[in-house]
């Protein structure tokens, strides 16, 4: 009996260790067509809707050309925090890149993309 309710202990522990989560408004930024050369970075804007802090630990991108910037303070329950990413306007053509955010939410990775087209 000791040992069903101490299991039970610490399960309930590991599900409230990891209480933070994220809510993004919107996980793809879809550019459009853009000129060639024009201001290239957009917002992704996200609400911790737990009840601990979340800390975004890093961010990756697929190229050279998406730079992902992050927060650098945790951000609290209910709070909103925001992830900028930079595209590279030089390259012409269609572009659909992946960006990872590394986090200490209960899914400690989140994939968001953006796509959109440079013209000539």
């Amino acid at each position: 009996m000791k040992t069903i309710l101490s299991f039970i202990a610490i399960c309930f522990l590991a599900v409230t260790v990891n209480a933070q989560e994220f809510k993004f408004e919107t996980e793809v930024i879809n550019y459009g067509k853009i000129a060639n050369g024009s201001e290239g970075k957009r917002v992704f804007e996200f609400t911790n809707v737990g009840d601990a802090p979340l800390i975004i630990k890093d961010i990756k991108s697929t190229c050279g050309c998406t730079v992902p910037s992050k927060p650098e303070k945790p951000i609290m329950p209910g709070e909103k925090g925001q992830i900028e990413v930079s595209y590279d306007t030089k390259r012409p053509g269609v572009f659909n890149k992946a960006i990872t955010v590394y986090s200490n939410a209960k899914v400690e990775r989140k994939m968001l993309k953006i796509k959109g087209y440079v013209i000539k």
